[in-house]
């Protein structure tokens, strides 16, 4: 193994590649569901089975965005006052520890950040909904999934890994993973 500094013309060895590379190996098991990839490893890693030369590929990937909800100008304003509290709270307490202020002075730099945190953050999350201009009424969240797992392995261990994860399959399932 060899570890150069980035000043060196020598390619470095250690740890998994910086740059996005294929991976490599003969695949030893593939699996509908991340968490099935995952408990084969977890299993292959109970077994003193040399898991540095594991990789977990997902395969046919997507990105499915999942709808949460719909948008209204309620919601956009709510959630900008919600965020601006929370922000202007923590500057107020900041700025009050750090200027030795008295109680009641104190007390009125927290409440002047709060107000402000809460009427700035509603007018940014008014002009950001303004100007998407009715074109994405609603709200998500992302995920990448892929359409199967494959776990390779380095062919030095691959015939020991593929026996290995055949006994797993042969063990009934201990609910969900």
């Amino acid at each position: 193994m060899s570890v150069t500094s980035s000043f060196s013309s020598q390619d470095r060895q250690a740890g998994p590649p910086r740059l996005p590379t294929r991976p490599t190996g003969w695949p030893i098991g593939s699996y509908e569901e991340y968490g099935q990839a995952q408990r084969a490893v977890d299993f292959l890693a109970e077994s003193e089975f040399p898991v540095q030369d594991v990789t977990i590929v997902g395969v046919d990937l997507m990105l499915v965005e999942r709808v949460t909800g719909r948008l209204s100008w309620r919601r956009v304003l709510g959630a900008g006052a919600a965020s601006g509290a929370w922000f202007g709270l923590f500057v107020g307490v900041m700025l009050s520890l750090f200027t030795g202020g008295q109680q009641t002075g104190g007390l009125l730099q927290i409440a002047v950040c709060l107000v402000l945190g809460v009427l700035f953050f509603m007018v940014f999350a008014a002009v950001g909904y303004a100007s998407t201009r009715g074109r994405r009424d609603f709200q998500s969240s992302s995920q990448l999934v892929a359409g199967r797992y494959d776990v390779l392995c380095q062919p030095r261990n691959a015939e020991q890994g593929r026996d290995l994860l055949a006994k797993l399959a042969m063990r009934p399932a201990s609910g969900p993973a």
